[in-house]
């Protein structure tokens, strides 16, 4: 049912009264799970939990709220504007309830530090595997415990100010100085998007293609969610030529070579442009001809003047022992000169 909510409505307090005060964390992680997982189904079985259970603990969160928490559409789940302010809260209740009781733990001795890290998807391949490699000889050599954590990062890196994770791999769209006063950041490298276009485009017999030559062509590209950072600073640079400009949502974001398979066969031509993938250093190198190229007729091309690009970062959490710091200083240092031979694997996997 369009607009029907996840339960009965919850009647409002009556003015003057206060909601039953009966929260407990598990309400709390059982609406995450929820937003998380976008179904009562696949949230029950995250949390290893019977469907009815879920469906009443979050009738008495609502009950307890005092107002609708979450919608049922034919889409799928949409959390309420109420639920969008609790979804946050819970985030960083949790975080912090997980953060103490591990600090508790190693102040008694009963467990060895621990560091949670955000790894973006759509990082490029070189760089995630030299950082995570990194990171866990670090870790080892420290005797701190490591737990993964695949999620966007936002320009303001929320995530990890909010405490809701202690580092993790960022693009960094501005300037250092404008990150988040509570946080430590370092930059590793810097990225550029790969730019593919039809064929037929005058662009790609010359191999480049200008800022303005894309704005005038539909560009697929995002969704945002995936790396919200570079998403909007790229629209912004491109809306500096044509203030209309948007990106279009690409069909299936995980899989480039059906993306350009659609995009080539379809009306008007368009242009695609991925997420930061190839390193700087490796501008200078020959372009390698792609097989993508012969089945879809799409071919890679440079942008111009290198106008989008994104610096890769360590970002950390500054209130964290500096013990932990200087694990992830010496780390992002370990980073910052890749070596020929990676460089060089970037230009060929990126091709």
């Amino acid at each position: 049912m369009n607009g029907a909510q996840a339960g009965p409505a919850p009647q409002p307090a009556a003015a003057g009264t206060m909601a039953p005060q009966a929260l407990e964390l598990r309400h709390l992680r059982y609406f995450v799970a929820l937003a998380d997982a976008g179904s009562f189904t696949r949230a029950a079985e995250k949390i290893f939990v019977a469907q009815p259970t879920l469906s009443q603990q979050i009738m008495r969160l609502e009950g307890m709220v005092g107002t609708p928490l979450v919608q049922r559409r034919r889409e799928g789940l949409r959390l309420t504007p109420a639920g969008r302010v609790l979804l946050d809260a819970s985030r960083t209740v949790l975080a912090l309830v997980d953060q103490a009781l591990s600090r508790t733990r190693q102040a008694a001795g009963l467990g060895r530090p621990q560091l949670r890290i955000v790894i973006p998807p759509g990082l490029p391949e070189s760089l995630a595997v030299r950082a995570t490699a990194g990171l866990r000889r670090a870790a080892a050599a420290a005797d701190v415990g490591l737990a993964w954590l695949e999620a966007a990062l936002d320009a303001e890196f929320s995530l990890i100010s909010t405490r809701r994770a202690d580092a993790g791999l960022a693009w960094l769209t501005a300037e250092p100085q404008t990150v988040p006063a509570v946080l430590e950041v370092m930059t590793v490298g810097e990225f550029e998007p790969a730019v593919w276009v039809p064929s037929t485009h005058p662009a790609a017999r010359r191999g480049a293609i200008s800022l303005e030559e894309l704005a005038a062509l539909q560009v697929i590209h995002g969704p945002r969610r995936v790396q919200p950072g570079t998403y909007d600073a790229w629209v912004t640079a491109i809306r500096a030529v044509d203030p209309r400009f948007e990106f279009t949502d690409p069909p299936f974001w995980q899989s480039l070579a059906m993306t350009l398979a659609l995009v080539a066969a379809g009306d008007p031509p368009a242009a695609v442009l991925t997420g930061p993938t190839i390193a700087a250093r490796t501008r200078a190198l020959p372009m390698r001809q792609s097989h993508l190229a012969n089945t879809y007729g799409m071919v890679r091309v440079r942008l111009e003047y290198h106008p989008l690009v994104a610096h890769a970062a360590l970002v950390w959490s500054g209130d964290l022992p500096r013990p932990l710091q200087q694990m992830l200083f010496d780390t992002a240092d370990s980073l910052i000169e890749p070596s020929p031979h990676l460089a060089d694997l970037i230009s060929l996997t990126t091709a």
